[in-house]
């Protein structure tokens, strides 16, 4: 069987372990249409894993996450390892982390919300649970655990 292989990067992030499905969201989270136009992508969708059984990976050339995105990727693919490159070497590699309050990643699903209104302030949840995750408005205490729908 032939095996085809994604091109190794110099500097940029490995996104690896993402559940079967969701390196589209991923893409989404890290705003790939804002990167570098010379920046190389690469997407691999539904690739075998004896960890997870499937998975998704994404490379992203000449971009490191700031800890806002990494904060949202941990939200939908909680199975996540970062790499960090730098040389052609794996010079970070770490778990995504949720930390215990989540800053300005979602919107409140509550309309009425102050955070959905022209107040100067981010939304702001806290971790009531991690397995399954469900987060809870710090405003209004409304809950949250579909988190694609409320991505900012």
């Amino acid at each position: 069987m032939r095996e085809l292989k994604i091109t190794p990067i110099r500097n940029g992030t490995v996104i690896d372990h993402i559940g079967n499905g969701l390196a589209l969201e991923v893409l989404r989270i890290i705003g790939v249409r804002d990167l570098d136009k010379d920046s190389t992508v690469s997407v691999a969708l539904h690739v075998r894993s004896g960890k997870l059984g499937w998975k998704d990976i994404v490379k992203v050339e000449n971009m490191e996450l700031s800890p806002r995105k990494a904060n949202a990727i941990a939200l939908i693919a909680p199975t996540a390892t970062l790499s960090i490159i730098r040389d052609f070497k794996v010079r970070e590699k770490r778990v995504v982390d949720l930390p215990p309050r989540i800053v300005g990643v979602l919107r409140c699903p509550n309309p009425t919300c102050i955070s959905n209104q022209s107040e100067p302030i981010e939304s702001e949840f806290g971790v009531l649970t991690r397995r399954p995750v469900v987060l809870a408005c710090a405003f209004c205490e409304r809950t949250v655990d579909d988190f694609l729908r409320h991505l900012a």
